[in-house]
């Protein structure tokens, strides 16, 4: 017999795991949750200032942005994490790129934040 074309249980199975992931996240990881908290304020102005469909839509694809980046550098931490017993070099060249990837892309929102809320 084979499987159907969609497996609800499936579905509701990994959205489970991504809302796990996203629980993990906010519980052990610092830097998330301050983004997350700027997220928030955001969310806020945009009702406040009522920016366009076109501005929110920015807005929003930036800030969904920097949360998966800032979860990717999580990811890319804990692995790297594993190489330190054994003290490889890279190890903190890895994390420091991570970090500048983030860096990086919280500057271009910030920018992009100004640009869209800052009065014309």
């Amino acid at each position: 017999m084979s499987e159907p074309f969609i497996s609800w249980s499936r579905f509701w199975r990994s959205f489970r795991y991504a809302r796990q992931g996203l629980r993990r996240a906010l519980v052990s990881e610092n830097s998330f949750r301050i983004h997350v908290v700027v997220a928030i304020l955001v969310i806020a102005a945009m009702f406040i200032v009522q920016l366009s469909r076109i501005e929110i839509a920015i807005v929003v694809l930036v800030m969904s942005t920097i949360l998966t980046l800032e979860l990717v550098n999580t990811i890319v931490e804990r692995f790297v994490g594993l190489l330190e017993p054994r003290v490889h070099p890279y190890v903190g060249i890895i994390k420091d790129l991570m970090a500048a990837a983030v860096l990086i892309t919280t500057v271009a929102a910030i920018i992009i934040g100004l640009l869209v809320f800052w009065p014309s």
